[in-house]
């Protein structure tokens, strides 16, 4: 009886899987099938409805198309030159075939697309592949000095053995380059003999593309720790409540840079409040009623034009030693106007030459998460950071001002006039990270726009 009850449990739950597995299936009548046969295509036109009547004979990396035609569930694989393109399934019916075009530069170039079936048919049609002149996007240290190992970063680097990938200094020297990485996306190189200013171009057989960074950029430079700007003939560093080390050794790209931590220094996992060794801090005015900004006070606004500053970023190089790596504590770049800090009285009747009232040394104005910051944590997502021994360039843009003292979004906003004080504070952030002693070395802090 017991065998009878279990057998007939048994065939109920077969009975119930059948009927689902017969109903799943004329739910999906249109479900892709291979078929037999030739494919034939009549033409390529653009994926987009709206730009279907027009058509295609070329297309760039990327691109999505449509090619129309007869018997196109017949294509097993496909090939644009030497290089396979992912064909999904449910874009795909008799009369029409949608695919995106290989990321990948092809190896050898024949202009057609290739079509194979599922009884082995080749079938080719003519279609040019785009391949665009090369995109600079970045190098891995702006200030670079000659003779050092450097890395721009971008795509399309196409070494042609005919038309020889070239990477072109300001005085119109090549660089020695070392390698490219196989996705053409990095070119590593050794820096020439190059005292110039200005941009990099990258020039392959598709054409040549100028970077819009500049090698030894000086543009809006605020802090370079040398030299005397160019307002009130001054050399800018430490104008706050602490002075932070500011030297130069063997490291050094040239001349004094700014040093946050020590090695004998420990930063707990929290990033707590350490300002003695961790914050730099750059307030205008100089203690004078009505306060006129001359000398080392100059306000940050008088050195560059901060009224696009939505599309300007923050950059400076930065080197991290092996020997002490950073892994903990948030880099924040703060900045506010003389109504949130100057150097002078925080009596509130202090004004400055234009009747702005001051609002004088503090540190409330950073301390909450209200005025918008960058927050830089490069070791966030490997747990320890360091630059190898080497400078790098950082940039932080400042469309991603948007975080408050804690790391979570911060409730005011900010406008032109904010950009006349600057600080660095490694501190807090919001993430834990791991008790270390970083020394974080920094030079050529500057302002530019991202174009």
């Amino acid at each position: 009886m017991k065998y009878n009850k279990i057998f007939s449990s048994l065939l109920l739950a077969v009975a119930v899987v059948s009927s689902f597995s017969l109903q799943s299936c004329k739910d999906q009548p249109d479900e892709f099938e291979l078929t037999d046969g030739t494919p034939t295509i009549y033409y390529i036109r653009p994926a987009k409805a709206s730009a279907s009547d027009s058509l295609l004979v070329q297309a760039y990396p990327q691109a999505t198309i449509c090619l129309v035609g007869e018997n196109l569930t017949s294509i097993k694989q496909m090939y644009f030159n030497d290089k396979k393109a992912v064909l999904n399934t449910s874009f795909i019916t008799e009369k029409s075939l949608i695919v995106q075009v290989p990321s990948d530069i092809p190896d050898e170039v024949s202009d057609k697309i290739y079509m194979y079936t599922s009884d082995g048919q080749k079938v080719t049609y003519d279609f040019h592949v785009v391949i665009p002149a090369p995109v600079v996007s970045q190098m891995s240290c702006e200030y670079a000095v000659p003779g050092s190992v450097a890395t721009i970063y971008g795509s399309y680097f196409i070494d042609d053995p005919n038309v020889p990938l070239t990477v072109t200094f300001p005085d119109g020297q090549n660089a020695t380059i070392k390698s490219i990485n196989e996705s053409r996306s990095a070119i590593t190189f050794e820096v020439p003999n190059c005292t110039t200013e200005g941009q990099v171009t990258v020039t392959s057989i598709y054409g040549a593309t100028a970077s819009s960074f500049r090698y030894l950029d000086s543009r809006g430079m605020l802090f370079d720790f040398d030299t005397p700007n160019p307002v009130t003939n001054a050399v800018l560093g430490n104008h706050g409540w602490h002075n932070m080390v500011i030297e130069t050794d063997e490291t050094a790209l040239s001349g004094n840079f700014l040093r946050l931590g020590d090695p004998s220094v420990t930063l707990d996992a929290d990033g707590s409040w350490d300002d003695s060794h961790f914050s730099f801090e750059y307030w205008p005015g100089n203690w004078q009623d009505p306060e006129d900004y001359q000398g080392n006070g100059v306000r940050l606004t008088s050195l560059v034009d901060f009224s696009d500053y939505a599309n300007m970023s923050y950059k400076f190089e930065m080197l991290v030693p092996k020997a002490n790596p950073w892994a903990a504590g948030a880099m924040q770049i703060i900045v506010g106007g003389v109504d949130k800090v100057s150097q002078g009285s925080s009596d509130p009747k202090v004004k400055d030459i234009y009747g702005n009232t001051l609002a004088g040394c503090n540190n409330i104005y950073f301390n909450n998460d209200e005025l918008p910051r960058g927050i830089y944590r490069p070791w966030e997502s490997t747990g320890s950071f360091d630059t190898a021994d080497e400078w790098i360039t950082v940039t932080v843009p400042i469309s991603e001002f948007k975080y408050g003292f804690s790391g979570s979004a911060a409730t005011g906003s900010l406008n032109a006039s904010d950009f006349t004080s600057f600080a660095i504070f490694v501190v807090s952030g919001g993430i834990t990270g791991t008790e270390c002693q970083p020394v974080i070395k920094i030079d050529n802090i500057r302002a530019v726009s991202n174009k």
